[in-house]
């Protein structure tokens, strides 16, 4: 009997809890206000144009950039922002263009170039970029490999020389 008396005071002290806590809950939502929009102010300035990073010192890292836009009304027509150039871009497609690179091809003969591709990754403040570009290096040394034995035999015939004189 008191356990029957003990599981009802705990399932009315759950039920209670309960009810307590969707009351708090449609009280916290019942007191937020909806935020009115922002009223949209129309004018006749255009959109911002911006050149492109010109950095401070050397061709990457912290610099400035121009922008402007046309319009009667406008209070602002010129503005400067500050940018970065990494320097870790390839800067010869633009220093506002990312790409990713394939593996470098096998080696041209004819021309002892190697090449290979970059599709465009990102573009810095919607820079006019190239959707894919191809770069090439030189070879390096093509060099046949030499026999083992030639290092040998003239490793000995120092040590001879060595010895005469």
């Amino acid at each position: 009997m008191q356990q029957q008396q003990q599981q009802r005071r705990m399932f009315t002290a759950a039920l209670l809890a309960l009810v307590f806590i969707l009351a708090a809950v449609s009280t916290t939502e019942a007191g937020k206000k909806e935020k009115p929009e922002k009223k949209v102010k129309k004018s006749d300035c255009g959109e911002w144009q911006w050149s492109v990073c010109v950095p401070t010192n050397g061709d990457c890292g912290l610099g400035t950039r121009e922008g402007t836009r046309t319009g009667a009304e406008c209070k602002q027509t010129t503005k400067t922002q500050k940018c970065k150039i990494p320097c870790n871009w390839k800067k010869q497609f633009g220093a506002e263009c990312k790409y990713q690179f394939q593996a470098w091809g096998e080696c041209d003969l004819n021309t002892a170039l190697k090449t290979r591709t970059g599709n465009l990754k990102r573009a810095l403040h919607n820079a006019d970029c190239q959707k894919t570009v191809t770069i090439s290096k030189p070879c390096g040394k093509l060099t046949k490999p030499k026999p083992q034995e030639s290092k040998k035999k003239k490793k000995e015939g120092k040590k001879q020389e060595k010895m005469l004189d």
